[in-house]
């Protein structure tokens, strides 16, 4: 739902915004970006290693880039033609154009592989990742496969599905808070609606079109 006002415990996720941003420029800090971070965690990537990022243009895939970015990962980013400049300024290292070039056939390996949108499969990604690569999907899979897969993917050796439940801390607003602070992340705004506008706003985002986050003008 949305409101106006939401009652929370102090000591849960819940920080004092950036004093030079808006409301409507804080606003989508956490969103995709504490479901980019929990992912990365759980894929256990280090700084100097290689990671993909499918739909790097939606509010999780853009926030995936620039955290990678800043923990010295080298990013390959897949996205459509209209947005490649983007994602090259996000902090990308590598760009693949999904419109003229199949991600699956470069002769790069991963150690990390997102599929930030869920629109791919760990069968189709399993050929770019290294013998002990990650892949990780924010979606199910078909027939909830990412789930099974990632119970026994792990029994097999080799590249493995992990299925991390997101989470989001205090500790891990403060420190999404710094890099904003810092200039080492920026949530990408593609629109902003009024309460009034608040269907057209969910058709637009359900369109599948949207770059980036969607913010909702609560109150005026």
């Amino acid at each position: 739902g949305h409101a106006e006002f939401l009652a929370i415990q102090e000591n849960k996720a819940i920080v004092h915004m950036p004093e030079s941003l808006s409301f409507l420029e804080a606003a989508p800090i956490s969103e995709g970006a504490h479901y980019a971070l929990c992912n990365i965690r759980a894929s256990k990537i280090k700084a100097g290693q290689n990671a993909l990022v499918y739909g790097a243009t939606g509010a999780i895939g853009s926030a995936a880039v620039q955290l990678l970015n800043h923990f010295g990962v080298s990013v390959t980013a897949v996205c459509n033609t209209k947005n490649v400049a983007l994602v090259k300024s996000l902090g990308a290292d590598n760009v693949i154009d999904y419109q003229t070039q199949d991600f699956t056939k470069t002769d790069l390996k991963f150690h990390f592989v997102f599929d930030a949108v869920g629109k791919s499969s760990f069968k189709a990604c399993k050929p770019i990742l290294t013998h002990n690569g990650i892949y990780i999907s924010t979606e199910l899979g078909k027939n909830a496969e990412n789930v099974f897969l990632a119970l026994f993917t792990p029994l097999l050796g080799g590249p493995k599905v992990v299925f991390p439940i997101p989470t989001i801390s205090k500790e891990d607003l403060l420190f999404l808070r710094r890099l904003v602070e810092n200039g080492e992340f920026k949530p990408v705004t593609d629109r902003e609606y009024s309460m009034e506008q608040i269907v057209e706003a969910y058709h637009y985002v359900e369109s599948g079109q949207k770059t980036g986050n969607v913010v909702l003008k609560i109150a005026m």
